[in-house]
């Protein structure tokens, strides 16, 4: 973790940037990929995942970066247990979730942000939970923005859940209006009409516009994904002009 800061650290002076994120996975992910061994329960192991993590997560916290928890597998582990209803996995994702904040005790929830995603694979989505399901969860995470997917087919529509639901108080919302899903190069406007959207629902301070998730290779070709972001900063400068 000590080599990653420095490296990233080095390369933010470089470039003459004045802050940056690191990453790192919440402990109900990592358990998704590791095997318990030694462990008496599948909880003890997860709370045990979640002290590691901490460490991480103070690490990079304390090196001044913002702290990205990565969790597509709140939503997207739903698609593993393709035995359970609803009212089964919420209980199982709520005792991850209860990990996740676990491991971020005692860190500024002003230097965290939470990644929510349904996996970034280019497949059809089709058994996706929906975000109504899950915002409680997503949203009892003691961090100051919260990064949702916003752009792609599948849960573009999910605007209206901000409709019921509120915004926790002093935090703010990343929607994600470029997409992964697609190499097509989203128009500003269409951006910008994502942005005013959701500022229309929780406020204009309150949004910032980001990524459905990592583009990196998950598009056909670099170009692809900087002419993305280029979209994106000239979609959120027109939303700009229209809420202000």
């Amino acid at each position: 973790m000590q080599a990653d800061i420095a490296n990233f650290t080095s390369a933010l002076e470089q470039e003459g940037a004045t802050w940056g994120f690191l990453p790192a996975n919440t402990p109900g992910t990592v358990e998704h990929w590791l095997g318990n061994d030694f462990y008496k329960s599948d909880e003890e192991f997860l709370f045990a995942i979640a002290d590691v993590l901490h460490e991480e997560y103070r690490a990079i916290t304390e090196a001044g970066l913002l702290l990205q928890i990565d969790d597509p597998d709140l939503p997207d582990c739903w698609n593993c247990l393709p035995d359970m209803e609803v009212e089964d996995y919420l209980p199982y994702a709520a005792l991850r979730t209860e990990a996740l904040c676990h491991a971020l005790r005692d860190i500024p929830r002003e230097l965290v942000r939470l990644h929510v995603c349904w996996g970034s694979y280019h497949g059809p989505h089709y058994d996706d939970i929906p975000l109504i399901d899950i915002a409680d969860l997503i949203f009892s995470v003691p961090v100051g923005s919260y990064s949702i997917e916003a752009s792609n087919p599948r849960h573009e529509h999910e605007w209206r859940v901000f409709e019921e639901i509120s915004l926790p108080e002093d935090t703010t919302l990343v929607p994600g209006v470029v997409g992964h899903y697609s190499d097509f190069i989203e128009h500003p406007d269409l951006i910008a009409d994502r942005l005013v959207r959701y500022a229309n629902l929780v406020g204009r301070e309150n949004v910032i516009a980001g990524t459905d998730c990592g583009l990196g290779t998950r598009v056909g070709h670099p170009e692809v994904c900087w002419a993305k972001l280029e979209a994106l900063a000239e979609g959120a400068r027109r939303a700009s002009e229209i809420l202000w």
